[in-house]
């Protein structure tokens, strides 16, 4: 018989939440660098939760923008994603489930357990791709709708002024986050689908979500 065994000793162990690859961390710190940061008390909560990390011992980078590797990992984390009453076959690889990533690199971990909670990520995903906007929303509002348990709930959309900007594919998503308000509009009323995502609105969207998740009545039995 083909013996089986457990993946173990996984993202959870890494810590490398919002990560810049290649660079490591320290204990927790008062960021120095996140003073003027309109998010700077949703960074402090999710960094007093464990959920973010600075980028250096006293420096969160509030405006590097996010790869999909680490906004993955954002996910998992903050969704508390895992693999451990899975069994499998063979030691599953992120290469598996995602041709384009690394096998070796920091992220490989957050991948599979990402690919096996199945949060609607593409086959054709690349790792160390920088993330708009729409499509960190996105693949948070799959995440949240598939493991939250969340009410099923009418949405009316929301019309704002960049809404033609939107892909297709993102669109539904988008108008979810925007009225739930997990993601919110700018100051012009633009929500800036294409723009590339930075660690500090990452931030904001995560800290939404999961008040969001907190707040929101359990499902009806029906």
């Amino acid at each position: 018989m083909t013996k089986k065994f457990k993946l173990v000793t996984l993202a959870a162990t890494a810590v490398l939440t919002l990560s810049i690859a290649g660079q490591g961390f320290a204990a927790t710190n008062s960021f120095t660098d996140i003073a003027n940061v309109s998010a700077k008390d949703k960074i402090i909560s999710l960094q007093n939760k464990g959920l973010v990390q600075g980028v250096t011992k006293d420096r969160y980078f509030p405006d590097a923008t996010l790869t999909a590797a680490q906004g993955i990992q954002l996910i998992v984390n903050a969704l508390d994603l895992n693999i451990d009453t899975l069994r499998f076959i063979k030691e599953p690889h992120a290469t598996d489930y995602f041709p384009k990533a690394d096998d070796e690199a920091w992220y490989a971990d957050a991948l599979i357990i990402a690919a096996n909670n199945d949060i609607g990520l593409p086959n054709d995903l690349d790792p160390n791709k920088t993330w708009t906007k729409e499509e960190f929303t996105h693949q948070l509002i799959l995440a949240i709708e598939k493991h939250s348990n969340l009410p099923m709930i009418k949405l009316m959309p929301m019309e704002f002024n960049d809404q033609d900007e939107l892909s297709v594919s993102y669109e539904g998503s988008v108008q979810r986050a925007l009225v739930l308000k997990i993601a919110e509009l700018d100051q012009d009323g633009n929500f800036n689908p294409t723009d590339e995502i930075t660690r500090a609105d990452a931030a904001v969207l995560i800290y939404n979500a999961l008040a969001y998740i907190d707040a929101a009545p359990a499902p009806s039995a029906e």
